[in-house]
């Protein structure tokens, strides 16, 4: 099911753009997103590629603060509820008709806090609006901006912020939890309550024409006043039996399946979408060392016994 919203489209085209990107979509049921059969076209170059190449990759990246990631994934790989497709292509929308907002005196939305167990796509989210807003993708390094030298992690933190501001970019701050850890903990330094104290007037400031999107799975540890300095807040959840079903389509759908994917959701309920992904993975890799034509239920019932092994440790050793 594509979902659509009156006044704006998440995927919509700007002149010139890549033929081979398409509508994200909100799916559920038995529906899988496919991409369009176009011819792919020669499109402009990235804007300002020349000057994220010379100024972001030799001064931030070099000094390991952060990644450089040209995102790989787009709106084919992506599996989101249509409340949370709704807000993401408002977002989108804001961001790029940012001008128009701003000549009303309005800012768009450019602060965003993805949260939820983890595997249930907030780091693949942050991808595919990087390539939906035609930006780069900076990836901050947490073991590189946090230091045991007084000063120097919330020094580290303003270089990014920094280059984030001047160039257009997506700014991801995965683990956000290690960086805004509540100032109330008692088991906490006052070095950690300072960096957090500095990251807050950081969001706070932040005034870049990008996003600025963090990522936890311990949203009960952040501080509380982080909260209120984010445009927008994403609960990732995990997938419905309806997005089980689709997800098993997704992930094998460049190879053939000899029975009915369906039967297996039930056996999946409760993982989230990255451990439904390896199994997928897993099953469709020990099928081609079989020489098999199409992959049988035996190694796919395999292949999730060993995922549920997998799970089965994790818990025990956090527990």
């Amino acid at each position: 099911m594509s979902a659509k919203f009156r006044g704006f489209s998440f995927a919509t085209r700007a002149s010139g753009t890549d033929d081979d990107m398409f509508p994200i979509q909100a799916l559920k049921g038995d529906e899988v997103a496919e991409p369009p059969t176009k011819k792919r076209t020669a499109g402009p170059r990235r804007p300002n590629d020349a000057r994220f190449s010379t100024i972001a990759r030799t001064q931030l990246t070099t000094s390991g603060l952060l990644d450089l990631v040209e995102p790989q994934r787009g709106a084919s790989d992506l599996i989101v509820s249509p409340e949370n497709y709704q807000t993401l292509a408002e977002v989108v929308d804001e961001v790029r008709r940012g001008e128009e907002l701003r000549r009303h005196g309005l800012s768009p939305r450019s602060k965003l806090l993805f949260c939820g167990p983890p595997g249930c796509g907030k780091t693949l989210c942050a991808e595919v609006l990087a390539r939906e807003l035609k930006l780069p993708l900076f990836v901050a390094r947490l073991d590189g901006i946090i230091t045991t030298y007084l000063g120097e992690t919330a020094s580290n933190l303003r270089k990014v912020f920094d280059t984030a501001v001047q160039l257009p970019a997506v700014l991801f701050l995965d683990e956000f939890d290690a960086l805004a850890r509540a100032r109330t903990d008692a088991m906490e330094h006052n070095e950690i309550r300072r960096v957090v104290n500095s990251l807050l007037m950081m969001i706070d400031r932040f005034a870049g024409k990008g996003l600025l999107i963090a990522a936890t799975n311990l949203e009960s540890s952040i501080d509380y006043a982080a909260w209120r300095r984010f445009d927008d807040v994403i609960l990732f959840e995990r997938p419905t039996l309806h997005q089980i079903k689709s997800t098993l389509r997704l992930k094998t759908r460049n190879y053939p399946v000899e029975f009915d994917l369906s039967d297996y959701v039930g056996r999946l309920d409760g993982m989230s979408f990255a451990e439904i992904e390896r199994i997928c993975v897993s099953a469709i890799k020990s099928s081609i060392l079989a020489r098999k034509n199409a992959l049988p239920a035996s190694l796919f019932e395999h292949a999730i016994d060993a995922e549920k092994r997998r799970i089965a440790i994790r818990q025990r050793v956090r527990n």
